[in-house]
């Protein structure tokens, strides 16, 4: 047979060199000028595992093609086909054809230049690999079909060509074949993004949720249907998992193309062509990923597969929580930091560069993206972090759901609230998704929602985190913080964020003085439920030679009865000129008490501002005889909607809270139980105001002693 292969790579010229052994003319076309030298003067070798040899062959560049030309093989990557395409415009014979040794969808951009009838699709699943001019390692033998586009026959043309090639099969399903290896490809970009082998990136249990859902997402696209090959199948996508790392393990070409395009050749991929086939979101964030590798913005690493992880759990376990707003394509980050491959979902109410900054409202939330990161994005960019989503709150954080914006859920119990108003940063915590994420804490937005969710909820002290770039509800009591796995990963945030040592004192449980309220444990609006699980921790602390000290809670008492009008008035300087100007644009909840707090006088607010100074000179004699204040979190577990602030359940769940953003100390809250419904159970942890390390070092010895088995779910 008379062939010319215009593609002369990996895989044009490993087909090329076996059919030229076998006795057939064929002419290879490339536009590297020193691959064509070097085979026309020293031949084409094959190189690797399969076998090694080498034949004389003769290559040309395309200016060199001939003017008519009946059999032609088109082996370019996927998006240079239109390219090549165009160099075989009215040159193809009465009696020729085309056949495309490709990857990728590309029989419509050929076809549009030579017509259907004139092209045959092959699917080419050998590994192969480019080493130098004139050089080409084939790393294993694989499967190899070949089908006409048209109609569901094996033609006397693709017989004849079968015949020829090496390794081919004739199909009457070409277009099964290469949906399967669409799916399959798709894994293959996804592994890319890290320096990880096929088999390892394939066998890694931590990437198979991700492997499994890309491939679905293909699949689910695909208008005919897909065959199995070399180990894949479309109807046991784990099974096939398994015998594509023995197929991969046994090659000797070990990562895919794509991997050595991108961390090896340095050049473009087919990255655009994939994006351009396949609109799943997976799909989108892998090509976003690569798009990012080749601007230069990041390097093939396994931190990359793991992001792609976390938009999965995102896309399979958060958005089904209500948890999420949007995921954040490719973010940008520093390359190294001390938060390198650490990803941080933020609470919808702080600022991110090319995110509109929703507040929990729907307005806002369709509003223009912001231009400028708030400084705690910022910084953690900088630190290395992948800021990668956007949670969703109660409205302006002010204790309200709007109608219009759906509540995050419990990963408990998705009948559940996750709680007010960082739920959504919560959920996505407690469910798995991520190990940290920002939060926004005015009365405890943070470590309610952490208690309800099972997760760690930090508040540090007033001011440790930066609040420029965050929408402002109470500047005197808010704070931005982190819901977090565990205490060892909120240390390592904060420790970032505030150039402090990750290296705290190690605190001991025996002789801990640890203080409590009693009056705490005799609120009408304490459950059962959570009082039976704090004093159980209690028990267990004392059981380690913590010593337990009742603390004098007059204080808190009256530090809690100035907290409602200076909240209350900085709420309206806030909001009060939107309410005035448009109060359809409030849910109705959050526009009720928004129009109370327009009650409170200025004179009513220095009052209690000019109380609360006095009261804060008292707070070191609080904290004189202990290491450390423990109180509930909340007095229930999770309701089946955050309640609003102006209401009865609304202001019993802040009561434990509210306490330390008027004294601005860090507070923290730890899981410590389950109600016998398998709904989470916190505590809350206390320290003065600047000793956020020590009440880390507190809480870390504290956890490991209180953390509950998680029940069956």
């Amino acid at each position: 047979m008379e062939l010319t292969i215009i593609g002369a790579g990996a895989i044009g010229a490993t087909i090329g060199a076996h059919m030229i052994r076998a006795g057939h003319d064929v002419t290879l076309c490339d536009i590297d000028q020193a691959h064509v030298d070097a085979i026309n003067k020293n031949g084409l070798s094959i190189e690797g595992p399969v076998e090694n040899f080498t034949v004389s062959a003769k290559a040309i560049t395309p200016d060199q093609l001939p003017s008519k030309i009946k059999h032609v093989a088109i082996a370019v990557k996927s998006h240079h086909t239109r390219a090549a395409a165009q160099l075989l415009r009215n040159r193809i014979t009465p009696d020729g054809y085309v056949v495309s040794f490709q990857n990728g969808l590309t029989a419509h951009e050929l076809a549009e230049v030579v017509g259907e009838d004139k092209l045959i699709v092959s699917f080419v699943n050998f590994g192969a690999d480019y080493l130098s001019p004139g050089k080409i390692m084939q790393g294993n033998i694989g499967t190899f079909r070949v089908g006409e586009l048209i109609g569901n026959q094996i033609t006397p043309r693709v017989q004849e060509l079968v015949a020829a090639l090496p390794y081919a099969q004739a199909t009457n399903n070409i277009l099964g074949f290469l949906w399967g290896k669409e799916a399959y490809g798709a894994m293959l970009y996804a592994g890319a993004v890290s320096d990880l082998s096929i088999a390892d990136a394939l066998d890694n249990a931590e990437f198979k949720p991700l492997m499994l859902a890309i491939a679905r997402e293909v699949l689910a696209q695909a208008p005919v249907k897909p065959e199995s090959f070399d180990g894949f199948d479309p109807d046991d996508l784990e099974g096939s998992l398994a015998r594509l790392v023995t197929f991969n393990r046994g090659s000797a070409k070990t990562h895919s193309g794509i991997y050595r395009d991108l961390a090896i050749r340095k050049r473009k991929t087919e990255v655009d062509d994939l994006m351009r086939d396949l609109k799943g979101p997976l799909t989108n964030h892998v090509g976003k990923l690569i798009q990012s590798i080749e601007r230069g913005e990041r390097i093939c690493e396994v931190e990359n597969l793991r992001l792609l992880a976390t938009y999965e759990r995102a896309l399979r376990i958060g958005k089904p929580l209500n948890a999420i707003v949007n995921l954040i394509d490719a973010p940008l980050r520093a390359s190294t930091g001390p938060l390198h491959g650490v990803q941080i979902a933020v609470k919808d109410i702080v600022n991110i560069a090319g995110q509109p900054r929703g507040n929990g409202n729907p307005a806002d939330m369709k509003s223009e993206p912001v231009k400028e990161d708030a400084v705690v994005v910022s910084q953690l960019r900088a630190l290395g972090a992948d800021v990668f989503a956007t949670t969703t709150l109660l409205e302006y954080a002010a204790g309200a759901t709007h109608p219009n914006v759906a509540e995050a859920m419990n990963p408990f119990n998705p009948l559940r609230t996750a709680g007010g108003s960082s739920g959504g940063s919560a959920s996505l915590v407690g469910a798995g998704v991520c190990d940290v994420a920002i939060g926004t804490d005015t009365g405890g937005s943070i470590r309610i929602p952490a208690h309800y969710c099972n997760t760690v909820g930090f508040k540090p002290s007033y001011g440790a985190i930066s609040l420029d770039g965050v929408t402002a509800l109470s500047p005197t009591y808010d704070h931005v913080g982190l819901l977090a796995k565990n205490v060892a990963i909120t240390l390592k945030v904060f420790a970032a964020l505030t150039n402090g040592s990750q290296v705290i004192d190690t605190a001991n449980i025996e002789g801990l003085r640890i203080g409590i309220f009693e009056s705490d444990f005799n609120h009408p609006s304490l459950t059962q439920e959570v009082s039976i699980a704090v004093k159980k921790s209690i028990a267990e602390l004392t059981s380690r030679g913590a010593k337990i000290i009742e603390i004098d809670d007059s204080l808190v008492h009256e530090l809690d009865q100035i907290f409602e009008n200076s909240l209350l008035y900085e709420i309206w300087q806030q909001l009060g000129a939107k309410v005035t100007s448009d109060p359809a644009h409030f849910g109705p909840d959050t526009l009720r008490l928004l129009q109370a707090s327009q009650s409170i006088t200025s004179e009513q607010y220095e009052s209690a501002i000019t109380h609360r100074a006095k009261l804060l000179l008292q707070v070191p004699e609080m904290y004189s005889g202990v290491d450390v204040i423990l109180r509930p979190a909340t007095p229930y577990v999770a309701p089946f909607t955050t309640p609003p602030i102006d209401t009865p359940d609304g202001a019993a769940e802040g009561i434990y809270t509210g306490t330390f953003n008027i004294t601005g100390d860090p507070a923290i809250t730890l899981p410590c139980g389950f109600s016998p419904d398998g709904l989470p159970i916190g505590l809350q942890l206390a320290t003065y105001k600047g000793s956020d390390l020590a009440l880390l070092a507190i809480a870390e010895v504290i956890e490991k002693i209180i953390t509950p088995q998680l029940p069956n779910r």
